[in-house]
């Protein structure tokens, strides 16, 4: 007999659990906010254009994702609610706290997102949900930061596992288990297939028209049909449910083959030195993931566009796809292809709302052949490249940079309900006065 004795004396092959945090970066503004433990909090997106988290009493209040914040903002402060700009700073690095902690906790961690993470539980004998509520009680203990913990013998089983968790915290305690065949087969007559992990709205369309509305549907549906009527993947999810493990915990994740940095302007602009700015400060940042993940460039796409939406608006989008001299991390060389591009690009008379730079063909430091005759990149420029990273990693992004990317821009993003960021920057480090 092969496998491992699961909750419930079931054998099994592999066990995975999902931990994710409960309205992320809501719950990262409530740990520094203690007074707003039960008032309405939502983040904004870029800009604070439209609602990207809310909390369950911000749910109450009917606030629904992706709702524009000009069209509620007024009855949600008159209804006494919170809302925060995006602080990406504060989140990134509250994620992290979180998953280190996670990992001193399990055999095996595959950080999914910002705010979910599969662990690999595989080989732990005996009833889990006291070590799902383990994780939720140091987590919580060390970040102030709630979750729930789904448990399956597969990621998508995890995955539902986690929905159930938190659907039905007062209840479950957070933390559901679905090793155990029965109680498995009762979440899944119980769930719609539209939360099932990977189907969405138009899928769910599609499969009620086979009569298969809900995950246990799915579970049952003959798998080689799901193959030839959608694709392999809803395939692999129906096994998945049945308890098959199809999908492998990925312990390290792959380099990116593109790297993206794009924002809306907090305003029109018009002139080409300010777009010069953003298009500078875009490059930057992009070149900052690119060394973070050990890669060089070959080549970078910088883009600019007006407003889409408003119909007395000019139309104007273009782009342009530059080849670097050599593969290049520098932030210089990247920079000056970026703006040299966007001297191409830009044409006077419109109102840009938009610029965006692209890095592409993307390769790992060793893994191209340099040409004989052509030139490449420096020893002097990496050292210079590697004080840059080291000054901005002690002191906070933007300490040094490039004397193009401006310290206070204006048309840098609207961010008016933006709080501090209390763990990456000293001087903005978490007060507490005693009384």
């Amino acid at each position: 007999m092969s496998g491992w004795l699961g909750s419930g004396g079931t054998v099994v092959d592999h066990v995975f659990a999902l931990i994710d945090c409960n309205s992320f970066y809501c719950s990262c503004e409530r740990v520094f906010r203690p007074d707003l433990v039960r008032t309405p909090i939502v983040v904004l997106s870029n800009n604070d254009g439209c609602v990207v988290s809310r909390t369950a009493e911000a749910k109450a209040l009917g606030i629904k994702m992706a709702e524009p914040w000009h069209k509620i903002r007024r009855g949600y402060l008159k209804a006494g609610g919170v809302a925060f700009s995006s602080n990406y700073a504060l989140y990134g690095d509250m994620s992290e706290r979180v998953m280190t902690i996670i990992e001193g906790l399990v055999p095996a961690l595959e950080v999914y997102s910002i705010d979910e993470a599969f662990a690999e539980l595989t080989g732990i004998q005996g009833d889990l949900v006291p070590l799902g509520r383990e994780i939720r009680a140091q987590v919580l203990a060390g970040t102030g930061i709630p979750t729930g913990v789904g448990i399956g013998t597969s990621k998508t089983l995890a995955k539902l596992a986690n929905y159930a968790a938190k659907r039905w915290q007062k209840q479950t305690g957070g933390v559901v288990d679905l090793c155990d065949p029965e109680r498995r087969a009762k979440l899944l007559r119980a769930v719609s297939v539209s939360e099932v992990w990977g189907v969405g709205g138009r899928l769910t369309e599609r499969l009620g028209e086979m009569n298969i509305r809900t995950a246990w549907d799915l579970a049952a549906a003959d798998a080689w049909t799901l193959r030839k009527n959608f694709s392999v993947v809803l395939e692999k999810t129906a096994r998945e449910l049945r308890g098959l493990s199809c999908l492998e915990l990925d312990g390290v994740a792959p380099p990116k083959q593109e790297i993206c940095c794009s924002r809306m302007f907090g305003e029109r602009l018009e002139d080409l030195s300010p777009i010069r700015e953003a298009v500078a400060t875009y490059a930057a940042r992009a070149c900052e993931k690119l060394r973070a993940q050990g890669s060089v460039c070959k080549r970078v796409r910088v883009g600019i566009r007006t407003g889409m939406f408003n119909p007395d608006e000019p139309k104007f989008a273009k782009g342009m796809l530059v080849e670097l001299p050599y593969p290049t991390d520098d932030t210089r060389v990247v920079t000056h292809a970026a703006l040299a591009a966007l001297e191409h690009v830009y044409r006077a008379g419109y109102s840009f709302a938009k610029a965006e730079v692209l890095l592409v063909d993307l390769c790992q430091r060793g893994e191209f052949t340099d040409d004989l005759f052509a030139a490449t990149q420096s020893a002097a420029s990496e050292k210079v490249m590697a004080v840059l990273d080291s000054v901005n990693a002690k002191w906070g992004r933007g300490t040094l940079r490039p004397g193009s990317v401006p310290v206070e821009p204006e048309w840098k993003m609207k961010q008016e309900m933006l709080s501090q960021s209390f763990t990456t920057r000293v001087n903005q480090l978490w007060r507490v006065s005693a009384k």
